[in-house]
Parts: C-alpha cells; sequence; structure tokens
C-alpha cells in the first residue's frame, strides 16, 4: 500500500502542470501556466481542464508495447510503396544514402522529442502544438506549427479516406471482374463506406483503448510490405528492365534538379508520425523513479527495427524488380505486370490488409483533433465532456473530411508540395529549435551547431522541397476532378 501511495504522489507532481492546463491553442483565450506560480489542485480543478477529461491522456497505462502498435500503425504507410521511384531517379547509390541519412535524421529527432515530453520538471509535454508554444512563444509556436500539426492530423485522415475507399474499389473490381451483373459504387460512394466504418471504431474513448486496433493496423501494415518485396522476389525481375537513371541531358538543368528534389522528398516524405509521437507518450504513466522517456524508448527501438526491416527491402527490391518500369510505385506496378499471375485471392487479401491498415492508421492521427476539440470544450464548460457530446465531435469530423476527401479527391497529387511545407519541418527540423529553445546547451558548443545546422537544413530542404512540387504542377499541370473521385 505505501509503494501504489508513493507511486501515486509523484504522478501528482508530473501532471500538476500538464500540457492540458493550457487552453485550446484554437482558442483567443489561450492561457499558458508559469510552473513558477504555486496552484493549488482545487484552484486547477476550477481553472483548467484535467488530463483525466481528455481523449490522449484519459487513460495513462500504456507501455512499451502498447506504445510500439501505435507507432509502427501510424509510420508506416503506403508511401512507402513509392521508395522504388525515387532509385529512379537517384540511382542505386545516391537513393541508398538519402534514404539512411532520413531514416537516422527522423530517428534522431524522435529521440529528441521523447526527452522533450518531460524535459521541464513537473511538466508533460503531451501534444507538439503545446511543446511548440512552450519553446516558440504563444505567437511564434502557433504561426509556425499550427497549420503542420492540424494539417498532418485532419489532411493525412482524408488521404486515408482516399487511398482506403479508392482500395476498396479495387478489391470489388478485382474479385468481380467476370461478373457482368455486379456493378461498383461510385468513388465517393466507396468513401462513404470506409468513413462510416472509421468513425464507428472511433467511438473508442480515448488512445490507449485503441491499443488493440494499432495492433490490427501494425500487423496489417507489416504483412502487406512484406507481401509486397517477398512476392516481387518469387516473380523475379519483368522483362526488359533497365536500372538506367530518369535523368536525361536532353532535359533543362532546372528540369533534373526538379526531379532530385521530388525524388528526395519522396524518401523525406516516407518518415511520418513525429506529430502523433508525443501524444503516444503522453499514454505512459510516469513517475519520479521513471518517467515514461525509458518505455517510449524500448517502443521506438522495437518499432523502427521493424520498420527498417519493411522499408529497406521494398525501396531495394522494389527497384530491383522493376528498374525504369516502376513509374507509379509497388502498388500499380505489382497488379500491372502480375495482375495474371496471381489469383485473385492473393491480390483480394492485399488490399484487404491495406484497407484494414488506413482504418487503423486513421484512428490515431484523428485523435489529436478529438483531443483538442475537448480541450477547448472543457475550457469552456469545466467540466469532461458528455458521451454524446463526444460522438457528435466525432461524427462532425468524420463528416468533413468525408467532405474534403469527396472535393478534393485530387489531394493525393498535392502530397509533394503539401509535405514540403508541412511534415518536413515538423519531423526534420522544429525538434532541433526545441531542443535548443528548452535546453538551451552551451554556447558554441558542438551539440548546438549540429542541432543549429539540422534545423537549417531541414527548413531548407522543405523550402526547395515546396518549390520544386510548384514547378512540377507548373509544368505537368493538375488534374483536378473537383467531386468526382
Amino acid at each position: 500500500m505505501g509503494n501504489e501511495d508513493e507511486y501515486l504522489k509523484s504522478e501528482i507532481v508530473l501532471l500538476q502542470y500538464s500540457d492540458a492546463s493550457f487552453k485550446s491553442p484554437l482558442s483567443p483565450l489561450f492561457i499558458q501556466n508559469d510552473p513558477s506560480v504555486n496552484i493549488t489542485e482545487q484552484q486547477q480543478d476550477e481553472e483548467f481542464p484535467r488530463d483525466d477529461w481528455l481523449p490522449i491522456t484519459e487513460s495513462r497505462n500504456g507501455n512499451a508495447y502498447y506504445a510500439t502498435f501505435h507507432i509502427l500503425n501510424s509510420n508506416i504507410g503506403i508511401q512507402a510503396l513509392m521508395l522504388p521511384a525515387a532509385f529512379l531517379t537517384l540511382g542505386w547509390l545516391w537513393a541508398s544514402v538519402c534514404l539512411l541519412s532520413a531514416f537516422v535524421w527522423q530517428l534522431y529527432t524522435i529521440f529528441l522529442l521523447i526527452r522533450l515530453h518531460e524535459s521541464v520538471p513537473g511538466i508533460r509535454h503531451s501534444r507538439y502544438l503545446f511543446l511548440a508554444i512552450n519553446a516558440f512563444g504563444k505567437r511564434l509556436g502557433k504561426v509556425s506549427t499550427l497549420f503542420p500539426v492540424m494539417y498532418l492530423s485532419g489532411g493525412t485522415c482524408v488521404m486515408l479516406i482516399i487511398t482506403g475507399g479508392g482500395t476498396m474499389k479495387l478489391l470489388f473490381n478485382t474479385l468481380c471482374d467476370n461478373n457482368f451483373n455486379a456493378h461498383s459504387l461510385s468513388g465517393a460512394q466507396w468513401f462513404l463506406v470506409f468513413t462510416c466504418v472509421a468513425i464507428l471504431i472511433a467511438q473508442l474513448p480515448n488512445l490507449n483503448s485503441m491499443a488493440a486496433i494499432s495492433f490490427i493496423g501494425s500487423v496489417t501494415a507489416i504483412t502487406y510490405c512484406t507481401l509486397f518485396w517477398t512476392l516481387s522476389v518469387k516473380k523475379g525481375k519483368v522483362t526488359g528492365v533497365s536500372y538506367t537513371t530518369s535523368l536525361s541531358k536532353d532535359h533543362s538543368f532546372v528540369a533534373n534538379i526538379t526531379d532530385i528534389l521530388n525524388a528526395i522528398g519522396i524518401i523525406m516524405l516516407t518518415f511520418r508520425g513525429h506529430n502523433v509521437l508525443l501524444e503516444i507518450q503522453g499514454t505512459l504513466p510516469s513517475n519520479l523513479k521513471e518517467t515514461s522517456k525509458e518505455a517510449m524508448c524500448r517502443g521506438v527501438t522495437i518499432s523502427y527495427t521493424l520498420i527498417a526491416m519493411c522499408i529497406f527491402p521494398i525501396a531495394i527490391i522494389g527497384f530491383w524488380a522493376y528498374g525504369n518500369q516502376i513509374h507509379g510505385g509497388l502498388l500499380t506496378a505489382f497488379p500491372l505486370f502480375h495482375r495474371h499471375e496471381v489469383t485473385k485471392f492473393s491480390m483480394g487479401a492485399m488490399y484487404v490488409l491495406i484497407i484494414i491498415h488506413c482504418l487503423s492508421s486513421y484512428q490515431v492521427y484523428a485523435m489529436p483533433v478529438f483531443d483538442n476539440l475537448e480541450i477547448k470544450y472543457t475550457s469552456i464548460k469545466n467540466k469532461r465532456c458528455p458521451r454524446l457530446m463526444r460522438t457528435c465531435f466525432r461524427i462532425l469530423f468524420g463528416g468533413l473530411t468525408l467532405f474534403i476527401a469527396v472535393t478534393f479527391p485530387f489531394l493525393p497529387s498535392l502530397s509533394a508540395l503539401l509535405g514540403g511545407m508541412t511534415l518536413v519541418p515538423i519531423t526534420y527540423a522544429y525538434p532541433c529549435f526545441m531542443w535548443l529553445a528548452i535546453n538551451k546547451p552551451r554556447a558554441k558548443g558542438v551539440v548546438l551547431w549540429f542541432n543549429v545546422a539540422l534545423g537549417c537544413l531541414g527548413m531548407l530542404l522543405a523550402a526547395l522541397l515546396v518549390a520544386a512540387a510548384v514547378r512540377t504542377l507548373a509544368t505537368r499541370g493538375l488534374k483536378a476532378n473537383f467531386f468526382e473521385p
């Protein structure tokens, strides 16, 4: 009993000034607590929302395995199947160097974020946005981080609806291609089916309660990634394969540079999930003897070992098997060349795995939006969000993402542009600057200049990737099929 009391006291100390004590950054009533001011627990109850009211931090009984499931579910994605296309532009050597560099770089920023989660005694930063505001200040933190974080949550959910709904249509067409009486639903209707299932799953109360969903999502993601590269090995190289780079002397210097930057963008955008990393860590218990950092580090180590075992074979073997015929990535190339060599059941199973993973991943990326809506509600009402209101928030969000997906079904064509504006700074640059702002390392030290250089390089690459994406859209055009998915 004594050990339990000691644990509870240490947990209260760490949670006394949680970032859930801040009002919603979407609200003009934003308030940031000053840890130097002594606020009693009763005053905090009266003035600020409590952690145990909110879906991210409502349950802190997670563990390293739960963190592993959430990280795998959110970080592995369909974008990994595009990696062989980057090899076509950069060639074997430079593509391998860029892929390894991006992997190590984003892994380094992950460990920075893990350390920043409880970098200040008495504060747990369980939300990326609040950590940025604490590091950069109220105005700069909101200006630099609000749009990227909200887009990477809501925008990713829209992308998952487009991908999942489109894959449902492919599954139907694959299984019913000889049944002339079978009529497929329209693209918008498939989007609606996917969204209804996703919102039904989203009724689970908090992020910790979705551990089983994330486990299923991580298993399906690893399975379909493994199937793509193992079946590519089994089928062997396609006829007439060539490994000559797509760069040409006939193209202008600017055109070749644009293609190189687009290929680097494919590699950098493969790694995602930093915007939900602190939220995942926020589900872990913490006390004065062992903080959440230890369990989170174990979860990251396990998950990224598995991610590396998926991503590197997909990139290398995918390019080996299809070479200069990989345009569109493995999801396009594999059915194109092996449709008649693979049974309907096998192709259908791969599509089912992708759909299940999209449904699971939707839950993790939607959770920060649900959490922020409830922070807004609790800061106004000063009470827990009722179950009916929570359900309404989630249905409202599902309807909004569905409307955007149907309105802008060409959004994946803008992924390089939007990813350069949002994902690259959030993943590769901001963690370095936040670590410098909060920890204030020794002036003129190696660590300081290393993080400054890394952060500036990340921002430079973000700007270059945006410029390259804009030029590509200007030269190749954009099929803006509004309301016609």
